[in-house]
């Protein structure tokens, strides 16, 4: 605790309100965490793009937060993801959830894959979608899948 009564999380982060259940409590024992969505919004589409020009990884990010996120489900932006190679870029994270980088999305004709992805990901209890249960394009355009941080 602090002495204007806050605290710092594990990531030193400030709040001002109780920490909460401690990490030793089962994760189906505590209030449900939202989960992130993270959107690269650098990413060029291997285009080239002018300064001036509103970026493809920017476009994708106006379009999912104006579709509106699911339930469970934050929409956060990020300024790289570093894999440019590959067009726009998004991850998909939770505590003590496996973590998805997802690659080659387009804003034009993946934001309702996208929006259902991310909910079949939030509604899950450890990150991981049934293969069949993902939509096409989480599918096919799969970069990473990262094991959860020890809670």
């Amino acid at each position: 605790m602090t002495a204007d009564g806050g605290f710092r999380d594990r990531l030193g982060y400030f709040h001002d309100t109780p920490a909460g259940p401690p990490l030793s409590a089962k994760l189906e024992d505590r209030v449900p965490v939202t989960v992130n969505l993270h959107v690269c919004t650098t990413c060029r589409m291997g285009q080239p793009i002018a300064d001036d020009e509103t970026r493809p990884g920017a476009r994708l990010l106006a379009a999912l937060e104006r579709a509106g996120a699911p339930e469970g489900v934050r929409i956060l932006p990020v300024e790289c993801l570093s894999a440019c190679d590959h067009g726009c870029n998004i991850t998909l994270s939770g505590p003590g959830r496996w973590s998805y980088v997802y690659r080659g999305l387009d804003p034009d004709l993946h934001v309702a894959e996208i929006l259902a992805g991310a909910a079949a990901y939030a509604a899950s209890s450890d990150g991981i979608v049934p293969w069949r249960d993902r939509p096409v394009v989480f599918r096919k355009q799969s970069l990473a899948r990262i094991p959860p941080m020890e809670i």
